[in-house]
């Protein structure tokens, strides 16, 4: 039954999106050739060394320039080069600052290349310096591209709604970077044909995560996608309303929106780049774009963050627009179950049976396992369209991984070994690590139900009990792996070089990388 819906919050809503700033830009980021400025503010990769040795380069070149005042410094602070370690100097040699990062010992591999170019990026997000110069003195174009892919993402900020600032703080996104290599263009052809789509799909991520719940519901979440796909070569979207959802039967999904006045959506974006007929890759996220717990009502403390909960939808669309933007040679499909989880005289409540788009049903125990009522009808709904030849759902689904896992590891499950190896291998080489998780059959037991299919909840393993749920709607045979990512989507105070505190958009990377490694051609 269709409800009208209160005017005042959505006039309120919309006010908002319409008169808030543009969202934060960021620093050009271009390549030009290694020669060293004379002047402005300079950034220099250095190599770990021992005590009394000497380092030669770029290092040596600008100390030469200072009159040895550069290595004097470094021997005063007792800088060493370590990986991670940065020495910020004013007025060496006619430049107004120098940083050096350390770049640790022996040669970088790809991933410390990014995090030195996180480094750079967070130092460039804190200057005011209308141009910095990066050098980088290996000749390889992809390792400086990794450079400049690493400071794309470490200078990410959203001040979108901030109207003052600090005498001493610089407005987002002013000025450029510039990375000097032997690499030149060829570096610039690499960011600009491949891993600059890459960074996007992440910052569009990491938007849509930070936005608030009154600037960012679930059709204005469909509107931004469509904004940001606009243009993108071979590139179709879909997207089911509230009746379109009815007559296929998603119960499941509309059980959750059905408290708010803001009407749940499917959003299905497809992004044909490899071979005519060729099944599809096809990520499915959670999209609850506020997570009251709905009658099942969550703590205050901390619920303000609960407009993270639509990360896993944010990131499968982000690495969607991460491929069709370096127009990968693969087929892919991404799905944003969205809906917004509130308590009202319309919501569901605890108890009630729930009809899904498969035929199953299952009774409500928690009002807050909303996450994986939303994905069983995207789950059905693209196995039946799209018959995809491998299946990963993402979601912020439990606070039983952070309780597992913390803050360092996603939680992965699957009961298919060869996935299992090739997820966690790309999240490793991504910068996004999962661990797996045990799928034990015994799990099913505590899901039983008396008047249903099963429960939606239930059992101690709360993020094992989940994810089987969610298997129970994953057609037999299909490669299938469900990511909890509920400890790694936000960072509050352990951020890293390349993701600062706040959205992280994890799994655009990880879902790249995947996808380079194992089905591009």
């Amino acid at each position: 039954m269709r409800r009208h819906r209160p005017l005042q919050p959505l006039l309120f809503a919309a006010l908002i999106a319409c008169t808030a700033l543009p969202a934060a830009a960021q620093r050009d980021i271009r390549f030009e050739s290694p020669q060293a400025p004379t002047s402005g503010t300079l950034v220099l990769a250095v190599p770990q060394v021992a005590d009394g040795e000497t380092r030669g380069g770029a290092f040596a070149q600008i100390d030469a320039a200072s009159q040895g005042a550069l290595s004097r410094a470094v021997a005063a602070a007792a800088f060493t080069g370590r990986a991670d370690s940065q020495l910020d100097l004013p007025g060496i040699a006619g430049f107004d600052r120098v940083l050096l990062v350390g770049a640790g010992d022996g040669a970088p591999d790809a991933r410390r290349i990014e995090d030195i170019g996180g480094h750079v990026g967070r130092f460039a997000a804190r200057s005011k310096a209308p141009r910095i110069d990066v050098l980088w003195e290996g000749a390889e174009a992809g390792a400086a591209t990794q450079l400049a892919f690493g400071a794309a993402l470490g200078q990410y900020r959203f001040d979108k709604y901030r109207t003052t600032r600090g005498d001493d703080e610089p407005a987002a996104g002013q000025g450029e970077l510039v990375v000097r290599s032997p690499a030149g263009t060829a570096a610039a052809q690499d960011w600009d044909g491949d891993w600059k789509a890459v960074a996007e799909g992440v910052k569009f991520a990491r938007d849509l995560v930070t936005e608030p719940a009154n600037a960012v519901w679930p059709e204005e979440f469909v509107a931004r996608t469509r904004a940001a796909f606009a243009g993108k070569a071979n590139v179709s979207i879909e997207v089911l309303d509230v009746p379109a959802m009815e007559r296929l039967g998603m119960g499941s999904l509309l059980a959750v929106g059905q408290g708010s006045a803001r009407p749940p959506r499917m959003l299905i974006v497809r992004y044909n780049g490899g071979a005519r007929g060729e099944a599809p890759v096809a990520f499915v996220g959670k999209g609850i774009t506020f997570d009251s717990g709905g009658l099942s009502l969550k703590p205050g403390e901390n619920m303000w963050r609960m407009k993270y909960d639509m990360t896993g939808a944010a990131s499968a669309t982000g690495a969607v627009l991460a491929l069709a933007g370096r127009r990968a040679p693969v087929n892919a499909v991404a799905v944003a179950a969205l809906a917004e989880n509130m308590p009202s005289g319309t919501a569901s409540r605890p108890g009630d049976v729930v009809r899904t788009a498969s035929g199953k049903t299952y009774e409500i125990i928690s009002t807050d396992a909303e996450g994986r009522m939303v994905l069983v009808d995207a789950l059905w709904y693209v196995q039946r369209q799209d018959n995809p030849r491998v299946i990963v759902d993402i979601a912020t689904l439990t606070g039983a991984i952070v309780t597992a896992l913390g803050n360092d590891y996603a939680g992965l499950f699957t009961r298919d070994d060869a996935l299992a190896a090739q997820l966690t291998a790309a999240g490793e080489a991504a910068g996004e690590p999962l661990w797996r998780m045990p799928m034990h059959p015994g799990y099913g037991k505590m899901l039983e139900s008396p008047i249903a299919d099963m429960r939606n909840g239930g059992g101690r393993p709360g993020s094992g009990t989940a994810a089987h749920f969610i298997g129970e709607f994953i057609d037999a045979g299909r490669a299938w792996a469900h990511l909890d990512i509920a400890g790694m989507a936000w960072r509050d105070g352990n951020e890293v070089s390349v993701t600062p505190a706040g959205a992280s958009g994890f799994g655009v990377r990880l879902f790249d990388r995947f996808v380079r490694e194992n089905y591009e051609r």
